[in-house]
């Protein structure tokens, strides 16, 4: 139990439904799904139609989107992936062709096919009560009256106004300049949307004159898309990757293209090293936890791309024998490579996230995203929808598992995730923040379950992640604990901004509902 004298937030306990999300608008929006004879997956779908309009920093409709579902119209746990793939046309060669050697976050070529609407539409028909028309009602309604921004949103685009360019312009500040906390933000073109998705379903944004805006302003900055890649986007149904815990607990995550089994990795990884022998906020803890991202990502980055055009390696994740060697080479005080490469394996053989649960048992991870804030800063001219620039995520080195590649799905940071306890509790749960996610996935159920902290404290606890060269720590951790990570050779910054944003819901064996929401985000859990 906390301590009530302390600034915290509680838990959110009910018994009928519950849901969180990363604004406490889109958290009502979907309670009153469900109060009207909707279901979990109902909520999800219209709470995260809702963050389009109240965080458009974060997400939007030419975004993609992951689930995964328990639904009792349904046997089991059900994984689909709605991420889109790079236009027919495109290829590492184009860029290859230019002299390029990365894909920039803020070109036309990051831009790849969105698919989170397909998503939303094949949810919504299988395993929802109401149907997309109800659903996108109160989206619509918001977008031509408006919603008031909140603090971390204005935040957020205060800090990332200045990539919004030609048409975002227009359409995302406010006379030349970003919202602010207070101000009203509205999007009446993207009602329109809403509308045409409402009517027509997924083809009414894939095969419309919204469509035709969207393929027209993407050729006018030099994009290779085409009408026929917007008409073949059909969401994936994906078999659920199971990682048994010692507690005997189960993770669940999606397998690739998204980067559900590095968190599976880091988890197990966090088992063999013992971490929970150091206290929670401990320099050692940090160090690990360091130290195995070090090994994950550099997995990820070696072995992850679309299934569909090459073979994922996937003993490197789930192999326990093998993730108990690779744990081996971390020793305290020591730091591996920065960038450990095939050879390192072969020696051994910005998001938003909505959880939802109801009394029936239907629970629900539901990410939703455009990458990075505004995701590439480029809108399309007539609707404003801003292009995502998922695209990014490929690389251009050649027969590379993840190569950029005319219909292929990139490597994906957003991941939904599911814990399963052997006493028969689900609790859909996930981490927003870009390439955080799968660290943030480990380390909250390293809270849950090594430090035995409560379900909100375990949101609320201070962040470090090591990426890319960076050590970044939150300021919740003591001065000489990064004091002793520099003397050991980390490049330690303080986090300019908070290190992701986490919702969590739990169906508890006896049938009570619990949610718990990052204060990171100016979001709530809401139950009735």
């Amino acid at each position: 139990m906390r301590d009530f004298q302390k600034p915290e937030r509680s838990e959110i306990f009910s018994s009928n439904g519950m849901i969180a999300t990363s604004h406490p608008l889109a958290a009502k929006i979907g309670l009153d799904a469900m109060s009207k004879g909707g279901n979990a997956v109902d909520a999800a779908i219209t709470a995260a139609l809702m963050l389009v309009l109240c965080e458009p920093q974060s997400t939007g409709l030419f975004g993609d989107a992951f689930a995964i579902i328990k639904s009792k119209k349904a046997k089991g746990i059900i994984g689909l992936n709605g991420s889109g793939k790079a236009p027919m046309a495109l290829s590492s060669n184009t860029l290859l062709s230019k002299n390029k050697r990365e894909i920039p976050l803020e070109s036309v070529h990051s831009v790849t096919v969105p698919g989170a609407v397909s998503l939303f539409e094949e949810i919504a028909n299988k395993f929802g009560n109401l149907g997309l028309k109800e659903l996108c009602a109160e989206p619509i309604r918001y977008a031509e009256e408006g919603v008031v921004v909140s603090p971390r949103v204005s935040f957020d685009w205060n800090v990332n106004s200045k990539k919004l360019i030609g048409s975002s312009e227009k359409f995302y500040l406010n006379s030349g300049k970003p919202y602010k906390a207070g101000s009203l933000f509205k999007a009446p073109m993207q009602a329109e949307v809403f509308r045409k998705i409402a009517s027509h379903g997924s083809k009414g944004f894939y095969q419309s004159e919204i469509t035709t805006d969207l393929v027209n302003s993407l050729k006018e900055l030099g994009g290779l898309h085409s009408l026929a890649d917007f008409e073949n986007v059909k969401v994936q149904y994906v078999e659920p990757t199971y990682a048994d815990l010692k507690d005997g607990s189960t993770l669940i995550e999606l397998p690739p293209n998204g980067q559900g089994l590095t968190a599976i990795m880091m988890k197990k990884m966090m088992q063999f090293c013992n971490i929970d022998r150091f206290s929670a906020g401990s320099f050692e803890r940090v160090h690990l936890e360091a130290e195995i991202a070090k090994i994950a990502y550099s997995a990820r980055n070696n072995f992850i791309g679309d299934p569909n055009f090459s073979e994922v390696k996937q003993n490197v994740f789930l192999d326990d024998l093998y993730l108990e060697q690779l744990s081996k080479e971390i020793s305290l005080g020591k730091l591996l490579n920065h960038n450990l490469g095939d050879e390192f394996f072969t020696r051994h053989k910005d998001t938003v996230l909505i959880c939802a649960a109801d009394n029936a048992g239907n629970a629900i991870s539901l990410i939703f995203s455009t990458f990075h804030a505004f995701g590439s800063g480029l809108s399309s001219k007539k609707y404003g929808l801003l292009f995502h620039n998922r695209g990014a995520g490929f690389v251009l080195k050649k027969n590379h598992p993840n190569e950029l590649l005319g219909g292929k799905r990139p490597l994906h940071t957003i991941i939904p995730a599911i814990l399963k306890e052997k006493n028969g509790s689900i609790m859909p749960f996930g981490v927003m923040g870009g390439q955080y996610q799968a660290c943030g996935h480990a380390r909250i159920l390293s809270n849950i379950k090594d430090y035995g902290m409560g379900f909100q404290e375990a949101l609320n606890f201070p962040r470090s992640f090591y990426f890319d060269g960076i050590l970044n720590i939150e300021r919740g951790y003591r001065k000489n604990i990064k004091e002793k990570l520099t003397e050991i050779g980390y490049k330690v910054e303080e986090a300019t901004i908070p290190i992701g944003g986490a919702q969590l819901v739990r169906i508890d064996s006896t049938g009570v509902l619990i949610g718990a929401s990052d204060p990171r985000k100016d979001g709530c859990a809401l139950g009735y």
